[in-house]
C-alpha cells in the first residue's frame, strides 16, 4: 500500500497539554493514514547546510517559559535506522548525511507523542537546508516518495501560518485567513507552479511568514506526492493568526 504524506501545523509545545480542536485532531492522526512501518520528519525547528539524518532518540527541549511538564516529557520511540539508510541512498544526489548526536525538537516529538502516544513506531528526524528555495524542498520530497512504497509516513511539520508577534482583534486576522484559502485552493487544485512561487504569488505572504522555516516542510511533502490529490485534514486557529492547518497528499 503506498501510504499518503501529511503536512501538520504543529502549533506551539504547550498544545501537548492542552485541550483545543488542533490538540484532539493530532490525538487521531494516526486514524488517518493506514498504519506506517515507520515515520520519516521534517521539522521547521532544524535547518542544516546539507540534509541531514539525525539518529538520536534524545528529546530535544528546545523553547523556554512553558510550564515545567513539558520540560519532563520525553519521546523515546526507536530510531528508524534502516528508513535512514534508505533515505542516504535516495537522497545521494542532495549529498544527505547523518549526525548520530542529533535528537529530536518539538517540531517532532510534540506532535507524535499525541499522535502516537506509545512510542511504538520507529521514527527519523530529516533537516531542512537551511536557506534553500522551495524547489530544492519539493525536489528533496521528490526524491523520497519511494519510501511511501515502503509503508514510511513521511510528514512535514511546521506552520500554515507562523506570525507568533500578532495577535489580531478581532481573530481571526483577515491577512491569515486570506493566506490560508488560497493555501487551500492552490493545494486542492494541484497548483505546485503557485505553491512554489509562494512568496509572490500569495496574498499577504510575508506577514504570514515572517520567516519561511514553517512553511518550508510543506515541500517536501508535496513533492513526496507530486501530482497526486491533496485533502484538508484539519482547520482551526489559535492565537489569532496562527493556522493549525493540516494536509494529506495521495495515498
Amino acid at each position: 500500500m503506498r501510504m499518503p504524506t501529511v503536512f501538520i501545523s504543529h502549533g506551539a509545545p504547550v498544545l501537548v497539554l492542552t485541550q483545543t480542536p488542533a490538540s484532539q485532531f493530532l490525538r487521531s492522526l494516526s486514524t488517518h493514514v493506514p498504519p506506517p512501518r515507520a515515520i520519516l520528519v521534517v521539522s521547521a525547528h532544524w535547518e542544516a547546510p546539507q540534509p541531514t539524518l539525525g539518529l538520536s532518540d534524545d528529546t530535544i527541549h528546545d523553547f523556554y517559559g512553558f510550564p515545567k511538564p513539558l520540560y519532563e516529557m520525553h519521546y523515546k520511540a526507536p530510531v528508524a535506522r534502516g528508513v535512514a539508510t534508505r533515505a542516504m541512498e535516495l537522497l545521494k544526489p542532495h549529498h544527505a548525511i547523518t549526525d548520530a548526536t542529533r535528537g529530536r525538537d518539538h517540531g517532532v516529538w510534540s506532535p507524535l507523542i499525541l499522535a502516537w502516544p506509545q512510542a511504538d513506531v520507529p521514527i527519523v528526524q530529516l533537516s531542512l537546508i537551511g536557506g534553500a528555495t522551495p524547489k530544492t524542498h519539493y525536489d528533496i520530497g521528490r526524491a523520497l516518495a519511494p519510501l511511501r512504497d515502503e509503508g514510511v509516513l513521511i510528514i512535514g511539520s511546521g506552520s500554515a501560518t507562523h506570525n507568533l508577534r500578532a495577535r489580531p482583534t478581532p481573530a481571526p486576522a483577515e491577512w491569515a485567513t486570506r493566506f490560508v484559502a488560497w493555501l487551500d485552493e492552490t493545494l486542492e487544485t494541484g497548483n505546485d507552479e503557485a505553491l512554489l512561487d509562494w512568496q509572490r504569488s500569495a496574498p499577504y505572504a510575508e506577514i504570514n511568514h515572517p520567516s519561511p522555516e514553517h512553511f518550508d516542510p510543506i515541500f517536501v511533502a508535496r513533492g513526496a506526492a507530486a501530482g497526486e490529490k491533496a485533502r484538508t485534514l484539519h482547520a482551526s486557529y489559535e492565537f489569532g493568526s496562527l493556522s493549525m492547518n493540516a494536509y494529506a497528499f495521495g495515498g
